[in-house]
């Protein structure tokens, strides 16, 4: 079975960033810092200076390419000139980060207060508390949020609202009500 790649525009989201034969886009609202970006490409992705991605450092446009493949949250993405967009992985993976977010890779159609989000690779929020909900915005670090405590989600004191959404609660907790 073949997956086919998910539109360029629907990827290619946020500020753009071109040179020669590879545009790189951030989505500064995605970004956690993760920086897998800074360690795999330090001439390239370079947070102190601005602008921050500095495509003339290097001619291999597809190692950037590889290089933005592994940020884990979507915020930055790609298009090879000429090139199919990036496929989604086969199969689909779903993977928990301790304390943080669900990390997904594969063909994913993501519900968001805007719409629909095609997307190949995002960071999805498990605490409750983000800012860019449904997306992770790194808030559980902030609160201190920790994937083992009771009920799963941030408490109303963490995320600074009292009210827990529908759909908030992570790894399938329920709370009292629910049961």
């Amino acid at each position: 079975m073949t997956q086919n790649p998910v539109p360029h525009d629907d990827l290619l989201r946020g500020k753009a960033y071109t040179e020669g034969e590879i545009t790189v886009t951030y989505d500064a609202p995605r970004c956690t810092h993760v920086a897998n970006c800074v360690r795999g490409l330090p001439s390239v992705f370079r947070p102190k200076e601005r602008p921050w991605i500095q495509l003339w450092n290097e001619t291999d446009a597809a190692r950037v390419a590889e290089v933005v493949r592994t940020c884990p949250t979507g915020a930055l993405h790609y298009a090879l000139h000429g090139a199919p967009p990036e496929a989604p992985a086969m199969p689909t993976t779903v993977m928990p980060v301790k304390d943080g977010p669900l990390v997904m890779r594969g063909d994913l159609v993501i519900q968001t207060p805007a719409g629909e989000v095609r997307e190949v690779r995002a960071a999805l929020c498990r605490c409750g508390a983000s800012g860019n909900k449904p997306f992770c915005d790194g808030t559980h670090a902030k609160i201190g949020w920790k994937s083992d405590q009771p009920g799963g989600q941030a408490t109303p004191d963490q995320r600074g609202d009292g009210q827990p959404e529908e759909g908030q609660q992570a790894d399938g907790a329920r709370g009292a009500e629910g049961r």
